[in-house]
């Protein structure tokens, strides 16, 4: 067999500007980064709640190493699992308000073991056009029929259950809580709503809502009031609770029947004590510091201020507003209006001592730079990623 195809597709991929490499990170995670041996403002990370590089996070880490070792050695079906599994995934389900939660491996096995335990070849899957790609990823891998709907229109979402629903078994509506890409919010309320109406199951991912939205941090559900309606919760353990892993919540029910199905739980070695220790401290200062959440809605409101500063009614009236996707989370986009001028502000960003990639086709239809605030960054930070992205737009 020739290998030779693969050389003419990486030189199309460089030619369409759609070649990436990761960067070598060469410090500890923060509001700063060094790069490479070089200190950047960090405006890349997922880390919403600084608690990435936390010491009580480490310090649990560390103990949980002493205590049970670095590995689970095998699949908690076939080796048994450890009390701080269950102790996670009882701190999972008082967090979201479920009755259960079960760990995965990441988020990604979490989306695609589940979906594909649920569905079959008889069944509707339904996504937001824009889910993340381990939503979609596992309704290919289900075998069920899966259509789009238009991002976050109901009447297009309810056009498609009125067209479709009554021929197939079960239905599935998939939704980002928080759009990754973008940084806008779902509907969830009116979500749930269809779904009930046409007898539907909704899975919500809250991977970027977790520890984000909510009076507790819980997530989309919880900002939207709709914790006690019947719903699949999936996020991440690695971005605000700051450690590794995914894990599903809901009913006893549900996750009885993930343990039996789901097969990227099945068949996965567990989730190490060091990052089920991590996991655990980290959802235990969501649950007692919500000024960190506070913290971190403050500067994502700063951010709002310094971009389009007219908008609340402070003396930097006269600076040109820079367009934004539209937000009501801790994702901040730039619209760029090729990927020649993504990479060209991101270049700008970095010469002006900021990390902040740009994100391009194929992840997203329309280039953009990805910006995400912490509860970590300060004002002088803020204020210093704005005037880098005037100086390079007033160019």
């Amino acid at each position: 067999m020739s290998y030779d195809w693969l050389q003419s597709s990486l030189k199309t991929i460089h030619k369409a500007g759609w070649y990436r490499t990761p960067r070598t990170i060469t410090s500890a995670v923060g509001n700063y980064i060094e790069v490479e041996g070089k200190q950047y403002i960090n405006f890349s990370s997922n880390d919403y709640l600084g608690l990435a590089n936390d010491s009580r996070l480490k310090n649990a880490a560390i103990d949980a190493i002493q205590s049970h070792g670095t590995g689970t050695t095998g699949s908690r079906l076939v080796t048994g699992h450890r009390v701080l599994h269950d102790q996670l995934e009882q701190n999972i389900a008082a967090l979201k308000s479920t009755e259960a939660a079960l760990v995965f491996s990441s988020g990604y096995s979490a989306n695609i073991g589940t979906i594909a335990a649920l569905m079959g070849k008889r069944d509707l899957i339904l996504n937001d056009q824009y889910n993340h790609a381990s939503l979609r990823n596992g309704s290919a891998l289900s075998g069920a029929s899966s259509l789009d709907y238009q991002h976050c229109s109901m009447s297009n979402l309810r056009e498609q259950l009125e067209k479709h629903r009554s021929h197939f078994a079960k239905c599935l509506i998939l939704t980002d809580s928080v759009f990754s890409m973008d940084g806008d919010l779902a509907p969830l309320s009116e979500i749930l709503d269809l779904a009930v109406e046409f007898e539907s199951m909704v899975l919500v991912d809250e991977a970027h809502g977790t520890g984000v939205l909510g009076r507790s941090g819980a997530g989309g559900i919880e900002a939207c009031g709709c914790t006690n309606r019947p719903v699949i919760q999936m996020g991440t353990l690695s971005k605000a609770i700051g450690s590794l892993g995914g894990y599903v919540a809901g009913s006893s029910i549900l996750i009885d029947f993930l343990k039996n199905r789901a097969p990227s739980w099945i068949y996965t070695t567990a989730l190490s004590p060091a990052d089920t220790a991590a996991a655990l401290a980290g959802i235990e200062i969501i649950r007692t510091e919500p000024e960190r959440r506070d913290n971190l809605w403050h500067n994502i409101r700063l951010l709002q201020n310094q971009f389009n500063p007219d908008q609340f009614n402070q003396t930097k009236i006269n600076q040109t507003k820079i367009q934004t996707f539209p937000s009501d989370s801790a994702i901040v986009c730039i619209p760029q209006p090729t990927v020649q001028d993504a990479l060209k502000l991101s270049q700008h960003l970095q010469n002006s001592g900021i990390f902040a990639p740009a994100i391009r086709p194929p992840t997203v239809p329309t280039s953009r730079i990805r910006l995400t605030l912490m509860a970590t960054h300060t004002p002088d930070q803020i204020e210093v990623l704005s005037k880098a992205i005037r100086s390079h737009l007033s160019n």
